[in-house]
């Protein structure tokens, strides 16, 4: 059986990984992949967001299933067009998408049909944004309404920092179409969980919860970034927590997009917010997080094409998803000046991971030698399992040291509100 995933990324690296363990497939294809990927699938350098490109190539080789994982393709139509075109594919189509590529949509569709999520106003023009963040309450969170790599969010704790968000947005375009429409929302408070759901739109199966690190720096200090790191399951995240959640987000979000004409079928993600109130919605993604999947992924016992392929017909009930007890911990390396300016070109070695460990790439390139070098902000990412949380963060962190190129960093935290959590709890 021939499978392509489509990315390049640490995700589709652990995507890579588990769709190895799969005996039926004969050939593995990424596209574009990277010089870490191209150690256990074919890579063609054909862009994510190169559609046509994609279709082409599945095709000519006769792909018999597709994977498309990040969010721009998905946003774009590729399963649209993969379908299309006779090839079998997994994810969302691009009218169910719109629940990550919109975040007006996504609020839009939480009030319509009472799925509990923040406050907020929606707004298409940078002046009427800038007069009510004068008045909103401190701290007030800005997001643009597209997609923006996971950092068009800004929580704002003084009004210049408020105002700075907007017009970054909306009159500088750093985020560039993205910010021509933006959500201003109430800031909420409370334990961050992220829950990976399979669903076909008939049912819905909740992976192993996890807990992101979105901050470069120890102690969430410093600018947000795509992920530093995770660990699952996320000790917030009770029976009872989940029981809630359930029944009062992730059953109604897939009833509504129904509801709409817009039925999911892929991976859909909740980031939630344990409030007082309590749990709420932070955001949706379409598709796979990063780098949560480095670590939920791991847990992972039952097959994942099996998976895929019965979210893509529609036969989610049919199949067991099961994930192994314990914990896993995935551990991001980066180039120091991530996300800011930083540096490349440097050569990359990776360890051989023993029983229970992963090495993730997400940021290299092969060099005219063959040999690995840098070649992103993020780089790497070293996952492991255990029996237990502390267990995991060790066997991680030890692995993240057998990782090396010049100008790394990652954060020496991740884990330690999780570990302390579960004391608490």
């Amino acid at each position: 059986m021939k499978v392509l995933v489509v990315g390049g990324g640490g995700r589709e690296h652990a995507v890579v990984q588990k769709l190895r363990e799969n005996p039926e497939i004969t050939e593995l294809y990424a596209l574009p992949g990277n010089g870490g990927i191209a150690r256990d699938a074919t890579c063609v350098p054909i862009a994510a967001t190169d559609v046509a490109g994609i279709v082409a190539f599945a095709r000519e080789k006769g792909v018999d299933f597709a994977v498309v994982t990040p969010d721009d393709p998905l946003a774009l139509g590729c399963v649209d067009a993969l379908e299309d075109a006779g090839v079998a594919a997994f994810g969302p189509r691009k009218n169910a998408a719109v629940i990550e590529s919109s975040k007006a949509f996504a609020k839009e569709l939480m009030a319509k049909y009472g799925i509990p999520t923040a406050a907020c106003r929606i707004f298409d023009d940078a002046a009427s944004a800038l007069r009510y963040v004068e008045e909103a309450p401190l701290p007030v969170v800005v997001k643009a309404d597209g997609l923006a790599l996971g950092k068009g969010v800004v929580i704002a704790g003084t009004r210049e920092e408020a105002r700075a968000a907007v017009k970054a947005m909306m009159e500088d375009k750093v985020f560039g179409e993205s910010g021509s429409r933006i959500v201003v929302e109430e800031f909420l408070e409370g334990p961050e969980v992220s829950v990976l759901a399979f669903t076909d739109g008939k049912t819905l199966v909740p992976m192993v919860s996890s807990m992101d690190h979105k901050r470069a720096g120890d102690g969430d200090a410093g600018p947000n970034t795509g992920g530093m790191g995770a660990v699952a399951p996320n000790p917030y995240y009770t029976p009872a927590v989940a029981q809630r959640c359930m029944e009062e987000i992730f059953l109604p979000t897939m009833r509504a997009m129904n509801a709409e004409g817009r039925t999911f079928r892929g991976c859909l993600y909740f980031g939630l917010m344990l409030t007082a109130g309590g749990p709420k919605v932070i955001e949706y993604n379409c598709r796979f997080g990063d780098p949560e999947t480095q670590a939920v992924l791991p847990l992972l016992q039952s097959d994942l094409l099996t998976i895929l392929r019965a979210v893509r017909d529609g036969r989610l009930a049919e199949i067991p998803v099961a994930f192994a007890e314990g914990a896993s911990c995935c551990v991001v390396l980066a180039s120091a000046g991530y996300p800011g300016k930083y540096e490349t070109g440097f050569p990359l070695e990776l360890p051989a991971p023993g029983p229970g460990e992963h090495v993730y790439v997400a940021g290299a390139k092969l060099d005219e030698a063959g040999r690995l070098r840098t070649a992103g902000g993020r780089v790497a990412g070293a996952s492991a399992t255990a029996d237990d949380l502390p267990g995991a963060v060790a066997r991680a962190y030890a692995l993240a040291g057998r990782i090396r190129f010049d100008n790394a960093y990652c954060r020496r935290d991740i884990g330690r509100r999780a570990l302390a959590a579960e004391k608490e709890v």
